[in-house]
């Protein structure tokens, strides 16, 4: 097959915890060509969408960090090759957050023409941290709003703290917990984020939800999920004053055990996310809440895969293959 992944640099990634470079070379070990290319390597040749992007296929068999050594080794050489992207056998749409709207775009008529992880159209659904209000009875209690009195009210009436997210934010960029106890940083911080200068319409509507004591003591899970079904799982913790669990916030992963609760929580997600192209995404539980739905770039198989002692990538590519060949 021929297999092509959308992402950022492949120099700037560290491959021993990098879910992308797992799957590349998992891919590369059943001999299929693998491609890589970025954003700005698709565009339009008449009438067809086109990319240019760099075969890393190399032999098979070799150590991780061989491997990775040899893909390097393919980019420096500068030789690209002009694919039309409907001539793929399947697309990995793995670049990181921030999600890429011209990117989607140009990839939208050919959407149904090649099998993509995950679809535009998911993707751009999914990307906003609005797509959980799809599932409104297993989420926190949430609020969007543009209006800072009509915010603060909203946290006032809490009775407590609550958490201030940017609908476009990922990583954990952006996400503050705030309290009512704190009347002066609360207005300043509400302000700020929705832009309170703009006039009304040009400002940022923010999303404010419930804080759920428990992350202090529990921490998150994160679960993954492929066509629907559960492919792994693992808890992650704060190890400093910071509540948020994002490894890359400095949180730290361990082995977790999906409880019956999360079984029901991916089961009521399950048949939307399949709906919407959304095949492998990564999902985030607090308590017995879902948080939010990751689909842009998912990530977290080398951890899961050293706490299970699994290859999650395997089950992945035994998916696409099945729904290709």
């Amino acid at each position: 097959m021929k297999i092509a992944f959308i992402m950022d640099k492949l120099r700037e990634i560290d491959p021993a915890w990098e879910t992308t470079a797992h799957l590349m070379y998992e891919c590369n070990q059943r001999e299929h060509t693998v491609y890589f290319l970025e954003p700005h390597d698709v565009y339009i040749r008449e009438n067809k969408v086109v990319a240019r992007m760099h075969d890393i296929s190399v032999k098979p068999n070799l150590a991780l960090e061989e491997y990775w050594k040899e893909t390097i080794k393919c980019l420096d050489q500068d030789e690209l090759i002009f694919e039309t992207v409907t001539d793929l056998d399947v697309l990995f749409l793995r670049k990181n957050p921030p999600i890429n709207y011209e990117l989607m775009e140009f990839l939208g008529p050919v959407n149904d023409k090649v099998f993509m992880i995950n679809s535009t159209f998911g993707q751009i659904a999914g990307n906003s941290k609005i797509y959980t209000l799809n599932f409104p009875n297993i989420i926190p209690e949430t609020h969007i709003s543009r209006d800072p009195k009509r915010l603060k009210k909203i946290i006032d009436d809490c009775g407590g703290d609550m958490v201030i997210k940017p609908l476009q934010g990922y990583g954990g960029h952006g996400v503050i917990k705030v309290s009512n106890r704190d009347q002066e940083n609360l207005n300043s911080l509400i302000n700020y984020y929705v832009g309170s200068s703009k006039p009304y319409p040009k400002r940022y509507p923010i999303m404010v939800q419930e804080y759920l004591n428990c992350i202090k003591y529990e921490g998150d899970v994160r679960i993954l999920l492929l066509n629907g079904e559960i492919l792994g799982a693992m808890r992650r913790q704060s190890v400093s004053e910071d509540f948020r669990t994002n490894v890359h916030a400095g949180a730290k992963a361990f082995k977790h055990v999906v409880t019956e609760r999360e079984i029901e929580i991916c089961e009521i997600i399950k048949d939307r996310l399949i709906k919407d192209g959304l095949y492998f995404v990564g999902i985030d539980i607090i308590g017995d809440k879902l948080v939010e739905v990751n689909c842009v770039s998912p990530g977290g198989i080398p951890r899961i895969n050293q706490f299970d002692n699994v290859k999650l990538e395997s089950k992945i590519v035994d998916f696409i293959e099945n729904k290709i060949i």
